[in-house]
């Protein structure tokens, strides 16, 4: 059976290595990464108004609260921006970094723009509402920064440019080099405009979010959507394929627009409408859960394992799993399969349990910093129930959890140490 196994993942890794390479993947991935600035600077306004908001006193400093939500709106509230240049920039970067990547950012947000419907203030005052801006714009700015992207450089390479002399500065030549592509993909989302205008949607956003956005979230913001992609993640983990590379650039646009929902909810005053989000689960399984493997290695009778639990033990506290992962090792160390391959899943699993009924508060939808220590990750979340939590699984449920296959394995191996000495 474990050859059978081996051998089909054998057959089907190249298929994953080249989904995890995918130029597209690797883009939204990277601009879901690079929008953490923004991001973490709306989280800390929108944690400091829940501070300020549970004091009395502080509540009089009205117009701190309200510096705060417009440093919200114009971070978390304006996040579909970001994504829409951050995606066309990192899609151009992938297929061919030479090209102009900063002209393809500015036409996709031109034209994500240009498909945003304008509104009206109470004083007749054309204004541009911030409803598409935020999570509900997410999948349009994903959509519009890929399509760009891909449409600059199709341009690009059939010369449809504007040619200049040798001699004129590089920079003003990249500068006319952009201008047919400009024209041509801005007018393509005019239409595009215009054609949603005509239908019962209004504009693309809201098709986008009606027919995409809202159906996926029923589906893959679901807590059993969640362990299943999690037991998916780990298994490609355990064959040796990087899980999170493959997976998580599939989910996190999904994820971090319930997150933004989240915290747009919790700066409203309002209780977070969704459980799980990508803090949910980065908070969840910190570091994959190897932290109780870890602990359990540095009293083992074998001294294999308690050395690389001794090499282990600091960046595992940080999160990073990786000595163990490939020190121990866990790819293809079928004594551990079961823990490795399912104890995320348990872990999430009691987590939205407890935070079902009531026992741990809501996540707020701040997002956690990688290399953070243990508890310090979960703080972000400004709830003492939730950094609790994070200790109780991490500190006891991952080493219970771990325990009956290592000790298994332990004894094994310290058998055959001792009879290698003899």
């Amino acid at each position: 059976m474990k050859k059978k196994l081996i051998v089909f993942f054998d057959k089907v890794s190249p298929f994953f290595d080249k989904m995890g390479n995918n130029s597209y993947l690797q883009a939204i991935s990277g601009a879901m990464m690079s929008t953490l600035g923004p991001v973490f600077i709306g989280s800390v306004a929108v944690l400091l108004v829940v501070f300020m908001n549970m004091s009395k006193t502080l509540q009089g400093f009205t117009q701190v609260i309200s510096l705060l939500g417009k440093v919200n709106t114009f971070t978390i509230g304006s996040l579909a921006l970001y994504i829409s240049v951050l995606m066309a920039i990192n899609l151009v970067r992938k297929l061919d970094e030479k090209e102009d990547y900063v002209a393809a950012g500015i036409i996709s947000l031109m034209s994500f723009l240009l498909i945003t419907p304008l509104d009206k203030t109470a004083d007749d005052v054309a204004a541009l509402p911030t409803t598409w801006l935020s999570a509900q714009g997410v999948f349009s700015a994903m959509i519009v920064g890929l399509v760009v992207g891909r449409l600059f450089i199709a341009i690009k390479r059939k010369g449809w440019t504007i040619k200049m002399p040798e001699g004129v500065p590089p920079m003003v030549t990249r500068m006319f080099e952009s201008l047919i592509p400009t024209v041509l993909i801005g007018i393509l989302f005019i239409l595009i405009d215009f054609g949603f205008s005509m239908t019962s949607f209004g504009n693309m956003h809201q098709f986008v979010y009606t027919i995409i956005q809202v159906p996926l979230k029923g589906i893959g913001g679901s807590i059993g959507a969640m362990i299943v992609l999690s037991l998916i993640q780990q298994m490609l983990w355990f064959f040796g394929i990087h899980g999170t590379n493959v997976i998580l650039p599939l989910v996190t646009p999904l994820w971090m627009a319930m997150d933004v929902e989240n915290m747009n909810a919790v700066t409203a005053g309002q209780v977070p409408p969704n459980i799980v989000g990508l803090a949910f689960f980065n908070i969840i399984t910190f570091g994959g859960m190897a932290l109780g493997l870890v602990l359990l290695m540095l009293r083992a009778k074998s001294k294999q394992y308690r050395e690389v639990g001794k090499i282990s033990i600091v960046p595992a506290l940080f999160g990073i799993t990786e000595p163990v992962i490939f020190g121990m090792p866990l790819v293809l160390n079928f004594d551990l399969a079961i823990p490795f391959i399912f104890n995320n899943s348990i872990g999430l699993i009691l987590a939205y349990v407890l935070t079902k009924i009531g026992l741990v508060s809501k996540f707020v939808g701040v997002q956690a910093i990688f290399g953070l220590p243990i508890g310090f990750h979960a703080a972000v979340q400004g709830s003492i129930s939730v950094i609790i939590l994070q200790l109780v699984i991490q500190l006891v449920l991952s080493p219970i959890l771990w325990y009956p296959w290592f000790k298994r394995l332990d004894k094994k191996t310290y058998l055959k140490e001792q009879s290698e000495e003899v």
